[in-house]
């Protein structure tokens, strides 16, 4: 009986090395926000302060064939950051340096926007009333998930050149009550430069999308295009960006709007200081919004952002934040109450 177990033994042992060997290869990586943040509303709304704890967990899974292919995918555990766990499709990688993503490809323009500093950790304003203005650069830009995003090697046909360019498709989901997304298109560009001391780097991006109210209904888009830039010299960093285009704002209450005109104007500035960087930056946005898909609208929405922020490496992949905003918000041309301001103190830990 003992030569048998000790048989068993060494089966199991050499079966489970040979699991591993043949194994792709895993990393983890994630973070855990905790903090506590303070809103200021308006005079009826009482002050609040709530405690944020927000946390990720990701695998990455890859390997390489003897072809010199590279096979990348990953997978979200938890996510209490935003909606979703982020489960990627995959990616192919090719021996001159570039990529294809296929299953969940995303879209071209949001992968070429430049990152305009401001906040540092969670502040946030929830306004109370309805304001379709965006303050993102990449508002539009949606995807099915039903699609590729191709993205070249560096250097592409000019030194510091990248591009990319992406399809989305029909899912075959019926248009009812909600619009759903029919298919979609991106292209984008980031040039990165020199000039003398300074860092300088240029992304630009277009997209476009076809949305369906109903089965008899009219289709209707939503397009814009973004171009930004980011200059690095020594500890300090400065950038700015703006986008412009349309955007169909879907709900599955029956209220799909389409938002005309929209413009975001972002500015903002980042200073490393050892252990501390400071950052400060300023969002306008603005847009016309209708009720009615591929109507214009006429009523302005606007929406101006302040947000400063200073975080603190307090330790390998401990990072403490102490971030403000203050938002103004416009309705339909008119001053509302439903801005307000917020500020946040916590702590982020990452792996």
């Amino acid at each position: 009986m003992k030569k048998e177990l000790l048989i068993a033994s060494a089966l199991v042992s050499t079966l489970g090395a040979a699991s591993v060997a043949n194994a792709v290869t895993a990393t983890m990586s994630g973070h855990h926000d905790a903090g506590l943040k303070g809103s200021s509303i308006d005079d009826s709304t009482a002050d609040t302060i709530t405690t944020v704890t927000e946390s990720s967990f990701s695998v990455s899974l890859s390997e390489t064939t003897d072809g010199g292919v590279g096979i990348a995918s990953s997978f979200m555990l938890a996510n209490e950051t935003d909606t979703g766990l982020h489960t990627a499709g995959l990616t192919l990688t090719f021996t001159d340096g570039s990529k294809l993503d296929i299953i969940n490809g995303g879209n071209a323009a949001k992968s070429h926007d430049v990152a305009v500093p401001g906040e540092a950790g969670k502040p946030g304003v929830t306004l109370t009333s309805t304001n379709y203005a965006q303050d993102a650069l990449d508002f539009f830009g949606e995807d099915t998930g039903v699609g590729i995003e191709w993205h070249s090697a560096a250097d592409f046909m000019a030194d510091g050149l990248k591009i990319g360019a992406s399809f989305s498709a029909d899912t075959g989901a019926a248009a009812g009550a909600s619009v759903k997304l029919e298919s979609s298109w991106g292209l984008g560009a980031t040039y990165v430069t020199s000039a003398g001391d300074t860092a300088l780097t240029i992304g630009a991006g277009l997209a476009d999308s076809t949305w369906k109210i109903n089965t008899t209904g009219p289709s209707t888009g939503s397009n814009g295009f973004h171009v930004g830039f980011s200059a690095v010299t020594g500890d300090l960093t400065v950038a700015a960006g703006y986008a412009n285009g349309d955007k169909v704002a879907d709900s599955t209450t029956n209220n799909e709007s389409e938002v005309n005109d929209n413009t975001v104007t972002k500015v903002g500035a980042k200073y490393v200081a050892g252990d501390i960087t400071l950052s400060l930056g300023y969002t306008s946005g603005a847009g016309k919004a209708s009720n009615t898909l591929g109507t214009a609208g006429s009523n302005e929405d606007a929406k101006d952002t302040l947000a400063a922020g200073i975080s603190y490496a307090v330790a390998s992949g401990v990072t403490a934040n102490i971030g403000y905003v203050d938002v103004d918000s416009q309705v339909a041309g008119s001053s509302e109450t439903s801005g307000g301001a917020s500020w946040y103190l916590g702590a982020s830990m990452s792996f």
